[in-house]
């Protein structure tokens, strides 16, 4: 929300008031508490009729510096709060130095001069990180009686902005209003599903504000010098997150917040839905498996979207007796043909189904302030919806889906949780406004919940479309309702390389797009696309996504690529791991790997899939794309071409092709099996050695399906020599193909040397520990 009207006044029926000075501090061993009048106080009258603020600040984790700032303490409202977790390593130091207060944790610390105006210096590393100054902490009244807390932090010249949850506008945020609020609208406006009041600079800081309401950001859209945050509340508290790289920010805050959980392997594999509004039986489900099958296209989980129950009836959670009149017998026999099952669900409750009366008579439905249940048309006729701030209602709600864990349904899809009204009453009494955007979070933790405790902690999965701040821990998530054209296929990757920059580990999004059928190019185009991201949908509204409803070519492509994916499970699933155990996305923007390099910054139209995998999407349909390669010798994965970096590329790729090239030195995994994502990863892998790189000796680790290493290998380059050794693991047989060598490569402690087109495949013997190649 904007409070002034250009530099000098504020806007009409605005009222603002700033701290002005640290008139008095508490300072403890581990926190300190500012106390801010909004004029300076020169004699003791200055006192009187003047507004003060109470600043506290402290530490709950290494690098992490807390701050909250309060008007009138009595007024704070009781929103539902984010669970930010401390640690116990913190260990905050603070000292007086004449003037001078300081906190420090870690790296970071938070200075004050007592003596001067106004201002709070977050600085690490022998440099300031970013500061509040004047008019930076303070909060505006208006008009409507309305009453508004506000920080505003310094942007330093050239910083950058990212984050703020799956947002489909640029990538950079600065210049853009930001309003963290759950909103049903697409993938074509400022609207956003996931909405996350985080965001990290390219200045080595990011900023969490925990506040589950509505907050407003204008990221250098009200004064362009700043990033100004404010609620509707009588108290605003922060995290300001220092780290050395962005992996470092993502690292701290989500173990703030909560790390993503571990998806398990087969949920990378290839999805196919039935669309949503389409015709659909047991028999075209079926017609789909075994289409499928006879093209040679691997499918790990099929999914059956909202009219799998009756029309009217959602959710009531019972099959459509007419169209699917043996569900028990058709999970069998899709289980037995290896599929996992997925089925939709959301937690609005029509009125013809069977569990609005249930759960109006239990008190397990929304109410309004005089205690009716809370009603509407849209969506489902008299919907209305699940409590889940009751613990009785999450259990019986959970109880109705354990129904369809027991009889065969592996995961769901949890969709919708955007459009929470505000004029009711919840059952603990937490204020309807934060509730707006919490509610999705009750609703994937009540789900996730379940999953876990009946598959067990490595094998729940959801598929959902809203989160908020800690959704993270709760994967997948897509990127919901597009329109089926290149600009959507386009807006859909900003949006998911936004998410990964605030906390989200794994996402996905229709291939061909929702809204719309696509051309046979444009489905080509995006089904390359989907099948190199870290889940892959089919998916769409009124019409099938399977791949023979566009041409023959699109059945082929799926085929190739689906392949591709599952050999690239070793590394995918280590991707996987790293996104479990340090926050880090499996798609990643560009900055996350390449900080120093200032091109990188901007990049919106590809990513790294990994640390090691660089993907550039053709967005169009001529196949011209164009790209950044960054410094060194890169490979195309798909070709061996060599190409060199720092350099702009422009490219022209056939529908089964795109730019995916191997960062140099890379040693990648390369797995034994390509007709299923859930196998052993470590059994007959292929570690691609590629030229380039430093000297200093590459760690690869090979994940088991619980993510624990199943093998760890080490490369390094002794001069002309590469050396590679198993450090750990038992492995039965594993292979080396040196991208770029010599067929007659001598190899020291080979079964046999086979010399291929693009490079040299070394097999070890049984038992072998050690594989030295030389050059011819």
């Amino acid at each position: 929300m904007k409070f002034t009207d250009g530099f000098w006044q504020t806007r009409e029926g605005v009222r603002a008031s700033y701290a002005r000075e640290a008139r008095d501090v508490r300072v403890d061993d581990d926190s300190m508490t500012l106390y801010a009048p909004v004029r300076r106080i020169t004699h003791r009258g200055d006192t009187l009729n003047t507004p003060q603020l109470t600043v506290e600040a402290w530490s709950p984790a290494p690098g992490v510096i807390g701050v909250q700032t309060t008007h009138l303490a009595g007024s704070v409202r009781p929103t539902p709060e984010f669970d930010v977790r401390s640690d116990p390593a913190a260990a905050p130091e603070t000292r007086r130095d004449g003037s001078v207060v300081e906190l420090a944790s870690g790296e970071l610390a938070l200075r004050v001069d007592t003596e001067g105006p106004w201002r709070m210096d977050f600085r690490a590393r022998g440099r300031t990180l970013t500061s509040v100054g004047d008019r930076g902490t303070g909060f505006a009244e208006t008009s409507d009686g309305a009453h508004h807390m506000l920080t505003q932090l310094n942007l330093g010249v050239r910083e950058l902005v990212y984050g703020l949850g799956e947002r489909f506008t640029p990538l950079v945020r600065n210049g853009q209003p930001v309003d963290i609020w759950q909103a049903d609208g697409g993938t074509s406006s400022e609207q956003a599903y996931k909405n996350v009041p985080f965001y990290l600079t390219n200045r080595g800081y990011g900023v969490f504000v925990d506040h589950t309401g509505p907050v407003s950001f204008e990221v250098g859209s009200e004064s362009v010098g700043t990033v100004q945050f404010s609620v509707e509340d009588q108290a605003l508290r922060y995290y300001v997150i220092e780290g050395s790289t962005p992996k470092e920010i993502l690292e701290r805050y989500t173990a703030l917040t909560g790390r993503p959980a571990l998806v398990p392997p087969w949920s990378l594999g290839l999805w196919l839905s039935t669309s949503f509004t389409t015709d659909y039986d047991e028999q075209t489900v079926t017609g789909f498996v075994d289409g499928m099958a006879e093209r040679g296209i691997p499918l790990s989980v099929f999914h059956f979207d909202c009219f799998w129950m009756r029309e009217f009836h959602w959710c009531d959670m019972r099959w459509d007796p007419e169209r699917f009149p043996d569900p028990e017998g058709m999970l069998s026999r899709l289980k037995r043909r290896g599929l996992r099952v997925c089925v939709w669900i959301n937690p609005y409750i029509a009125q013809r189904s069977e569990l609005f009366e249930e759960g109006r008579r239990l008190g397990h439905l929304v109410r309004r302030p005089d205690g009716s249940v809370w009603q509407w048309d849209m969506w489902q006729a008299g919907m209305a919806l699940v409590d889940f701030t009751s613990p009785a209602a999450r259990d019986w709600y959970a109880g109705k889906l354990r129904a369809l864990l027991d009889m065969g349904v592996d995961c769901f899809k949890t969709d919708f949780g955007e459009r929470i009204p505000t004029d009711v009453a919840w059952s603990d009494g937490a204020d309807p406004q934060g509730m707006h955007n919490y509610y999705t979070h009750l609703f994937n933790t009540t789900v996730f919940d379940l999953l876990r405790e009946e598959r067990g902690a490595n094998e729940a999965v959801v598929f959902a479309r809203s989160a908020t701040a800690g959704g993270q821990s709760f994967p997948v998530h897509w990127g919901g309702d597009c329109a089926s054209t290149y600009g959507a296929m386009a807006e859909n990757l900003r949006g998911g390389l936004s998410l990964g920059l605030s906390g989200f580990g794994f996402w996905s999004h229709d291939i061909g797009g929702f809204e719309g059928t696509p051309d046979a190019g444009l489905f080509k185009r995006w089904l390359v696309f989907g099948l190199l991201s870290s889940h892959s949908r089919l998916h769409g509204s009124g019409s099938y996504r399977v791949p023979w409803a566009f041409d023959e070519e699109a059945g082929d492509i799926a085929r190739r690529f689906t392949r591709l994916k599952h050999r690239l499970m070793p590394y995918l699933f280590g991707a996987a791991v790293q996104a479990h155990e340090r926050g880090v996305p499996v798609m990643r923007a560009m900055l996350l790997e390449f900080p120093d390099d200032p091109t990188c910054h901007h990049l919106e139209t590809q990513y790294m899939l990994g640390s090691d995998l660089l993907v550039a999407p053709v967005f169009s349909g001529d196949g011209e794309v164009e790209y950044y390669v960054p410094e060194g010798e890169w490979r195309h994965l798909l070709t061996g071409e060599a190409v060199q970096g720092p350099a702009w590329r422009r490219e022209e790729h056939a529908f089964d092709s795109l730019p995916l090239l191997v960062r140099p030195g890379a040693v990648l995994p390369m797995g034994a099996v390509q007709e299923r994502p859930d196998y052993d990863f470590a059994d007959g892998v292929t570690l691609c050695v590629y030229p380039g790189g430093g000297t200093e000796p590459v760690r690869t680790e090979v994940p088991a399906a619980d993510g624990s290493p199943a093998a760890v290998f080490t490369s390094r380059r002794d001069g002309d020599t590469v050396v590679v050794e198993s450090a750990t693991g038992d492995v039965p047989a594993w292979n080396v193909l040196v991208v770029g060598a010599s067929a007659d490569t001598p190899a020291e402690g080979a079964r046999s040397v086979t010399g291929t087109a693009d490079g040299l495949r070394v097999e070890a013997a049984a038992g072998t520990r050690r594989v030295r190649i030389a050059p011819a």
